[in-house]
């Protein structure tokens, strides 16, 4: 039985790879958003007559997938700009999600009648954004180069601050202590510690990285900083994405200059490119499949009510928080915001922390299934639309204005 369940894991996996490569070459030729084309097929995978069992958990996306997505981001971000914009960025997705996270927690409270733990668990699960398909645009269209440093950097600093409130709220949930000087000790240790333990173990590892110029042994080096640092602080109940994030910056700003061997560079750059080509593939091809056995139908004005929510929120935050760069070197266009604010796409971060939910959230299947609704709206709806709103607002190479950027 096992035997056959483990050939059985191994042929799905090996479809979903096939899959993956095809809708790649189709996506391009349509050019569509490659990650629309990925849940297009895993929900055509999933209605095959034979079934493809590969489960869409939690652990899977948090220690599986998401370690090579998060560093792979973090080391092709340059240190300088991300320092630069931390200001702006930082706000945006700290005091954002929190924003963002409270508006939808007391719309679902009052409008779809949940409990306020349910709403505030929801409210801080689908804060998180995922522009992977919008980053991916943004090469397609060559757009300005500030503009996808703030998304990106902005995207992957809110993964962390979803996790970490959402992590609160489950310990309050848990009945532990909800002071406001115990709340405050256990965001430090999550925040810091998460930052801490990316940094150090990077750090080691960058150590005897610069005692050879092996390419495969340097490459290996990253493959633990990845995924050691993020499974290090999950262990010790800090942010594993902090971790990762950090270990990343690191690694591809000092490390790529002093640890790295030059002829490795390449290697490098190559092997997290498709490591994190790889973990998309996978994850997004699951979300159509488990999108295809979801009876969205029982939920469809709930998911509605939480689909305008998650809009208007994003809306608020972002346009609200830029506002406060105006008079400073920091200020973005405002075409700059509305690109933030519809290509907040969410998707399988949102999903690993509602799979996360303890069985005693008395929402938690509605909570799921909401979560599913909103990520294939934002898939399809906002994935589709963002290039037509990047060449309507004028932001592709030949129109591209510096007025984005007071760098410039």
């Amino acid at each position: 039985m096992t035997q056959n369940s483990s050939e059985f894991s191994i042929f799905a996996l090996g479809l979903i790879l096939l899959t993956a490569s095809l809708v790649a070459i189709v996506s391009r030729r349509l050019k569509m958003p490659y990650s629309v084309g990925l849940v297009i097929a895993g929900i055509a995978l999933a209605l095959l007559p034979t079934t493809i069992d590969l489960p869409l958990s939690r652990d899977l996306i948090f220690n599986i997938f998401l370690p090579p997505l998060v560093f792979e981001a973090a080391l092709q971000l340059e240190w300088t700009a991300f320092r630069r914009e931390l200001p702006l960025t930082g706000l945006l997705a700290f005091l954002g999600v929190l924003i963002a996270a409270a508006f939808v927690a007391a719309g679902m409270h009052y409008a779809a009648g949940w409990t306020w733990i349910g709403a505030a668990l929801f409210g801080a699960l689908i804060a998180a954004t995922d522009p992977v398909s919008v980053i991916a645009a943004f090469r397609e269209m060559s757009v300005e180069r500030r503009l996808s440093m703030i998304v990106e950097s902005e995207s992957l600093l809110n993964d962390g601050a979803a996790a970490v409130a959402f992590a609160l709220l489950l310990a309050i949930v848990a009945g532990q202590s909800m002071a406001p000087a115990a709340i405050a000790a256990s965001l430090a240790w999550t925040v810091v510690g998460g930052v801490a333990i990316g940094l150090s173990v990077a750090g080691a590892l960058l150590l005897i990285a610069g005692r050879t110029d092996d390419h495969l042994v340097e490459i290996t080096l990253t493959t633990i900083a990845a995924y050691g640092s993020f499974l290090l602080a999950e262990h010790f109940h800090m942010s594993g994405v902090l971790a990762t994030l950090s270990a990343g910056l690191l690694v591809g700003n000092l490390g790529m200059t002093r640890s790295i061997a030059e002829t490795s560079h390449e290697h490098m750059i190559a092997f997290w490119e498709y490591a994190a080509f790889l973990a998309n593939s996978i994850i997004f091809i699951l979300i159509g499949g488990h999108e295809a056995h979801q009876h969205l139908e029982r939920v469809a004005q709930i998911a509605a009510i939480a689909i305008v929510l998650v809009l208007v929120a994003r809306a608020i935050s972002v346009y609200l928080l830029s506002s406060a760069f105006i008079p400073t070197s920091l200020r973005i266009d405002a075409r700059y915001q509305h690109v933030l604010v519809w290509g907040g796409l969410r998707g399988a971060l949102a999903l690993a922390l509602a799979l996360a939910l303890p069985e005693s959230i008395v929402e938690r299947d509605a909570i799921v299934a909401v979560a599913f609704a909103v990520v294939a709206f934002s898939i399809f709806v906002q994935g589709l639309t963002m290039p037509w709103l990047i060449r309507k607002l004028g932001l592709t190479s030949a129109n591209a204005t510096t007025s984005g950027s007071p760098n410039h």
